[in-house]
């Protein structure tokens, strides 16, 4: 069982992957604060099912090759993870509990949000705090979800989307959830795709203009129903099948494109690039957190992403609260790891609780 938070404590808590699938915690002293620095003791912190679940898994290419930072390429030769793996992670809110002499702009009580594992309190500059503070009356929870709404956010501004079009989202798990939820904030027809009814009926409840299930239909001859014979504007594929994807291509309009949000793993079976991602001319479009549209990075950024987010979170433009299907204390992460390894059908976003 782990420790519970205290704010007092001079000890704190992380939970890291020993080995694939098994999760332990560690304690650390808690470090004196910097005269411009200011602690934050965790309240929440949610599970990602997808990027985190391959480094629990073991699946990760982190794992199992060396990422060369300089030439851009993974190269064989060594690893660029191993376990035990500190503190994953990357969905926090909490409050701030402590700050440094020379700290002025914000105050203990105030809660921020951003990504520093699942451990139960971190440090941090006081210029970070002041650019994470949570909104006023929005639920605290709702802070977990600001760095995957700033990548479900940053597939639609790779999208490119207009007023009037129709654009296919393949994958309704939380962050094709969340692209449903803006791609529909913006204006456009929204078709949300899945094999899974429940997902589906959450996708129509949000917004979702149209739902197909995949796992019954032939996805692109229903599209095509849909948009007079044309296709898609665009897809967006944020579940990280191959499968998919395959079906994302088929499924856009000609000489148009599918966006890549997913992280796929392993090799890409699945895929037939000889059919009509050739005779289409499909454009592919990778959309990843740490790069923004080339036409578009001269006024975006990660920071800009999670705090548009979280702007329309408050405004009440988007609602993240529905896609909370599961909250574990955080003694019980491995119940959570486990539920999404085992029955990730059953699951949406899963939380960890710091506070209990």
């Amino acid at each position: 069982m782990l420790a519970k938070t205290q704010h007092n404590s001079s000890r704190g808590y992380t939970l890291q992957v020993d080995e694939p699938q098994k999760i332990s915690v560690r304690h650390y002293e808690e470090p004196t604060l910097a005269a411009d620095e200011i602690r934050v003791s965790t309240l929440h912190s949610g599970i990602s099912a997808g990027t985190e679940m391959t480094a629990f898994m073991g699946s990760n290419p982190y794992l199992h090759k060396r990422w060369d930072a300089e030439l851009k390429l993974f190269v064989k030769g060594g690893q660029s993870m191993t376990y035990p793996m500190d503190a994953i992670g990357y969905e926090e809110v909490g409050e701030i509990v402590e700050v440094g002499s020379d700290v002025s702009s914000v105050k203990p009580g105030q809660l921020v949000w951003g990504y520093w594992g699942h451990r139960s309190s971190c440090v941090q500059k006081e210029s970070w705090a002041v650019d994470r503070l949570m909104p006023v009356g929005l639920d605290p929870v709702c802070g977990i979800f600001s760095q995957i709404g700033a990548i479900s956010l940053n597939s639609v501004i790779d999208a490119d989307m207009h007023i009037g079009e129709y654009i296919a989202v393949f994958g309704q798990g939380v962050p094709g959830q969340i692209v449903t939820q803006l791609a529909k904030a913006s204006g456009v027809e929204v078709i949300a795709v899945d094999r899974l009814d429940q997902r589906l009926a959450l996708s129509k409840h949000c917004g979702a203009d149209y739902v197909i299930n995949s796992a019954n239909v032939d996805v692109a001859q229903e599209i095509r129903k849909i948009t007079g014979g044309r296709g898609a504007d665009v897809c967006i594929e944020i579940s990280g099948s191959y499968h998919a994807l395959n079906d994302a291509i088929r499924s856009a309009a000609y000489n148009s494109r599918v966006v890549a949000s997913g992280f796929f793993q392993n090799e890409g079976k699945g895929l037939f690039l000889g059919e009509e991602f050739h005779h289409n001319r499909i454009q592919v479009i990778c959309s990843q957190i740490f790069g923004v549209n080339p036409q578009a990075d001269h006024r975006w950024d990660m920071l800009r992403l999670a705090q548009t987010f979280m702007k329309l979170q408050a405004q009440g433009k988007i609602d993240m609260k529905k896609l909370i299907s599961h909250s574990f204390a955080a003694e019980d992460a491995q119940k959570g790891f486990n539920l999404l390894r085992d029955t990730p059908n059953d699951a949406l976003q899963v939380v960890l609780d710091f506070t209990v």
